[in-house]
């Protein structure tokens, strides 16, 4: 059992939540049975798993985000969630109740099917859900990683001046004049060792027609 319940453990903290929709939006809802959360991808063990239930936010901003970008579509989604965020954060008790009961109604069901499931787990089943977490974390930070790095590139790349970014685009014109040459010199090779299956279709219909590629 503990160790079932370290598994969900590492399942919850995995999880998104209002907090991830909006940075500025108070405190994040919590729930004791947070450790129960199975997540959307692990299919090789379960057929068929409840989706986590939406907190009361997260469903209030699902509902205005489109009322929103309506009135303002120039604005970004990260402006358009802060303005959400203000808006529930000055709504009445009364009306965010309407909200919070849905959830609690959600989250009372969510929890009766995960414990069902939770009952047909086998050791097995807990042995291959363990690698898919661990894989999908794995994949998660390096991802995460990319997208920082490349945000970084962009962003240095536009702070660069019109003579500095042309060094890179001069460079980057050399190689493709130096990837044509080195290419077709190759394909060229090809073609005397009768290996026309490995040539570009382009350069196929270039040389029955007797053209040159420019």
């Amino acid at each position: 059992m503990a160790l079932l319940r370290g598994v969900w453990g590492v399942l919850s903290g995995l999880s998104k939540s209002g907090a991830d929709l909006c940075a500025s939006c108070g405190s994040r809802l919590r729930s004791p049975f947070s450790f129960a959360y199975m997540p959307r991808w692990f299919s090789s063990a379960l057929g068929s798993y409840p989706k986590k239930p939406m907190t009361s936010y997260v469903r209030f901003s699902k509902e205005q985000l489109p009322i929103f970008r309506a009135q303002n579509p120039d604005a970004k989604n990260s402006e358009l969630i802060k303005k959400i965020a203000q808006v529930w954060r000055e709504l009445p008790d009364s009306e965010k109740k309407i909200y919070e009961d849905a959830y609690r109604a959600d989250w009372q069901a969510y929890k009766e099917e995960i414990n069902r499931l939770q009952e047909q787990l086998t050791p097995s089943q807990m042995v291959s859900l363990e690698k898919e977490i661990t894989q999908k974390r794995l994949k998660k930070k390096a991802l995460i990683k990319k997208r920082v790095k490349l945000k970084t590139v962009n962003e240095n790349w536009k702070n660069l001046s019109s003579s500095q970014k042309q060094v890179y685009i001069q460079l980057a014109n050399d190689d493709k004049i130096r990837y044509y040459n080195e290419m077709k010199s190759w394909e060229e090779q090809m073609i005397e060792v009768g290996r026309n299956d490995l040539i570009r279709r382009k350069v196929k219909h270039q040389a029955k027609d007797g053209t040159e590629e420019c």
